[in-house]
């Protein structure tokens, strides 16, 4: 019964939400998670017969799971977006999702790295190897562009203007963005394609990939995990640190600068300012010196 329910709601994710592969497995899980909730506790419901006390006793369940308040609220984000397609679709005509509370998360802050840091990590790169100066220009691109490790995997040459400073990133749900970057990843990205690049074997079907392993096909994002947590080893950095630790880091350092909310959401390719606002988590002292060199107030109070 259920089946026909999840291909059309398939079909919605991916056609009207245009997400990529990995969000509509996702969301397609969280709907599972519904339905085996039913089925266990013998409930013969279909989405027009599901009220909001049948939501509520799922919500317990997944919690005696223990699962975390944030998978739970995650889950129930899913099964709220099925209930929008169902009221498009006139299978429902009400949605019991309406009143349904959601676990409170506290949104963790995520780990950054000081720019010192950065180049410390850097620092650590053997650029006698010949992947040493593929690694540098995977680390300086990510760091100066911001990107997700999912984009720097699938960066493609064709997406380079390096001599206007400016590459095209592919993001999620298959969007595209123009991001500026900087003249050290300008540098070491150039030096990789020209003296390591063009020496590999390239498998046909990556000709277009920027960053191929020694074998001439597409990193995987492990290897970049695996790449970044082995500098940060070497580099004595004790933090958790992953490819998203270096987006992170170039949002925060962007704002601690002075940047734009809105030009940091844009390179960053976030849909919600709420998901920016996370990096604005500035320490005190930052924040009363801001004051002191613009607040008319606070310059009164300066000798």
């Amino acid at each position: 019964m259920w089946g026909s329910y999840k291909n059309g709601f398939k079909a919605y994710l991916q056609l009207e939400r245009s997400l990529s592969d990995n969000s509509t497995e996702a969301y397609l899980r969280d709907l599972d998670k519904l339905t085996q909730f039913l089925e266990i506790k013998s409930l013969d419901k279909n989405p027009a017969t599901i009220v909001l006390q049948d939501l509520q006793f799922f919500i317990q369940w997944i919690a005696e799971l223990e699962m975390s308040a944030t998978s739970q609220a995650r889950i129930i984000s899913g099964i709220r977006s099925f209930y929008k397609y169902c009221l498009l679709e006139d299978i429902v005509q009400e949605d019991p999702t309406q009143l349904l509370e959601a676990p409170k998360t506290r949104r963790a802050l995520p780990d950054i790295l000081s720019f010192e840091e950065i180049e410390n990590m850097i620092g650590q790169i053997d650029l006698s190897k010949p992947e040493g100066e593929r690694n540098k220009a995977i680390l300086e691109t990510l760091y100066s562009c911001g990107l997700r490790v999912s984009e720097a995997v699938n960066l493609r040459i064709s997406q380079l203007y390096l001599d206007v400073g400016f590459v095209r990133v592919t993001g999620k749900g298959d969007k595209e963005r123009l991001v500026p970057i900087g003249s050290d990843a300008i540098k070491h990205i150039t030096i990789y394609k020209e003296q390591i690049r063009s020496h590999i074997k390239v498998v046909p079907g990556n000709e277009d990939i920027l960053f191929l392993n020694r074998r001439g096909q597409k990193l995987t994002r492990v290897m970049i995990f695996l790449i970044i947590q082995s500098l940060a080893k070497k580099a004595g950095i004790t933090k958790t640190v992953s490819p998203h630790t270096f987006r992170h880091s170039f949002a925060t350092h962007l704002i601690e600068g002075g940047a734009n909310l809105r030009a940091v959401q844009e390179m960053l390719g976030h849909e919600s300012i709420t998901t920016t606002e996370i990096y604005t988590h500035l320490d005190n002292e930052f924040l009363r010196k801001t004051l002191e060199q613009f607040h008319p107030s606070f310059k009164r109070f300066i000798k």
